[in-house]
């Protein structure tokens, strides 16, 4: 089939062109390239350097294009620029994703939708967290992902879709920049490659929920081969804590290297995990990679000079 992937520049979006292509579909790429990268795409790929705050621009490429599936990841990702211009958050993150829920329509294309996990439960969610949990988001991103995801289900319930959206666990692997504020695996691998002290916020004993991104590519292959439409949990049900990520890396590493510590970040979760037992009931997908064998590939990728084109 033909599919557009937004923001397919960046780290878990050129992962799934990647698996789409190999599969034999074909696949556009909508990047304003803002923080994605030319790099980490197939030489050959059809991309479109398009905004998706801009309605015109976003019709059009789906227009051309017509597939029958968007995969949509891009957006604002970033939880402290949310908190101090949180209309800019809602522009992109709300905004942007009705200008393309009203581009699919226009085509009857399919909509799966990259949302969040634990941005989106809040402190007092259960763990590990269902899908029915009521969200009680704690930063504006959080918030405007819960408002996106809203406004699929009306789609759905307006027009008849089965449009999708994807609660992701913490993406981490191959290609996500040790530099960038998501993903504190790739920046602990960075620190230590660096044989420098990686720095833990607090005393190191919150927890995430931790998904290797060719685990994440599955489900997103899956959300867009089903019939089905809806909201999932896309994680492991398990947690990791800040500590156990640094013994991972320095085992990776071969050496030790004690962490320094720094006051706790306001805002921050405590503790977070994801009840995946609707995906695998629906999808067909679980999660296959542990954390003890994902981080070693990401240490490897970073201490061979994190190439764009490294496979996930």
């Amino acid at each position: 089939m033909h599919v557009i992937v937004t923001g397919g520049a960046g780290f878990i979006g050129s992962h799934i062109v990647d698996a789409l292509i190999e599969r034999g579909d074909t696949v556009t790429v909508v990047d304003n390239l803002s923080s994605g990268r030319i790099a980490r795409l197939p030489a050959d790929v059809d991309l479109r350097q398009v905004d998706i705050t801009d309605p015109d621009a976003i019709t059009s490429v789906v227009a051309d294009t017509r597939p029958e599936v968007i995969v949509h990841l891009a957006a604002q990702i970033d939880v402290r620029t949310s908190v101090t211009d949180p209309a800019h958050d809602a522009a992109v993150n709300i905004g942007g994703t009705i200008n393309l829920l009203e581009a699919a329509r226009g085509v009857g294309a399919k909509l799966v939708y990259a949302s969040t996990g634990g941005a989106l439960y809040g402190q007092h969610a259960p763990l590990p967290t269902p899908e029915h949990t009521l969200p009680e988001p704690e930063a504006p991103y959080g918030t405007a992902k819960h408002c996106a995801e809203q406004y699929l289900g009306l789609f759905n319930r307006l027009y008849g879709t089965q449009h999708a959206a994807l609660r992701m666990g913490n993406i981490y692997g191959p290609r996500q920049d040790p530099g960038g504020e998501a993903g504190v695996i790739g920046i602990f691998c960075g620190r230590i490659v660096a044989t420098e002290p990686p720095t833990i916020f607090g005393d190191g004993k919150a927890t995430r929920d931790y998904v290797y991104v060719a685990d994440a590519v599955e489900a997103f292959l899956a959300a867009a081969d089903s019939e089905r439409g809806g909201v999932w949990n896309i994680g492991t049900g398990r947690e990791t804590s800040v500590l156990e990520l640094v013994e991972h890396v320095c085992r990776s590493a071969g050496y030790d290297i004690a962490p320094v510590f720094a006051p706790a970040r306001a805002g921050e979760l405590q503790h977070s995990a994801l009840d995946v037992a609707a995906a695998e009931r629906d999808l067909g997908w679980k999660a296959t990679m542990p954390i003890k064998d994902g981080i070693p590939r990401v240490y490897e990728w970073v201490a061979n000079g994190q190439p764009d084109r490294a496979r996930r």
